[in-house]
């Protein structure tokens, strides 16, 4: 049986512009820029570790700009949430980071 390199099991993450901005808006050094890095590490490893968000709540914006076909969160703290879709196949799967908002950005943006 031949062996499974772990290279093709580690999924590829990028991220949409909005989300780099926000990233290199951030002190390399502060604990928020080390979490989000952990979680960007984990989404390597796990694509589908957070949690996965019902069609009937996303955004129009996300499927008209990023044709998505699942969407996910994950809560960093700081009542933030990191959302992100995956795509790609079995064998080779891309985790897009779409953005980080804030609670009161999250909710205005799902209508809550």
């Amino acid at each position: 049986m031949p062996e499974t390199g772990r290279e093709s099991d580690v999924a590829i993450v990028e991220g949409a512009p909005a989300f780099v901005r926000f990233r290199s808006s951030l002190d390399p050094r502060s604990d928020q820029y080390v979490e989000i890095d952990r979680i960007l590490d984990l989404l390597k490893d796990n694509p589908g570790c957070g949690d996965r968000i019902r069609r009937g709540l996303w955004p129009g914006q996300y499927v008209k700009k990023y044709g998505i076909h699942i969407l996910f969160r994950i809560e960093p703290s700081k009542g933030r949430r990191m959302l992100y879709t995956v795509s790609g196949t079995n064998n080779s799967k891309i985790v897009t980071v779409l953005e980080v908002l804030d609670h009161k950005e999250y909710e205005n943006r799902f209508g809550y």
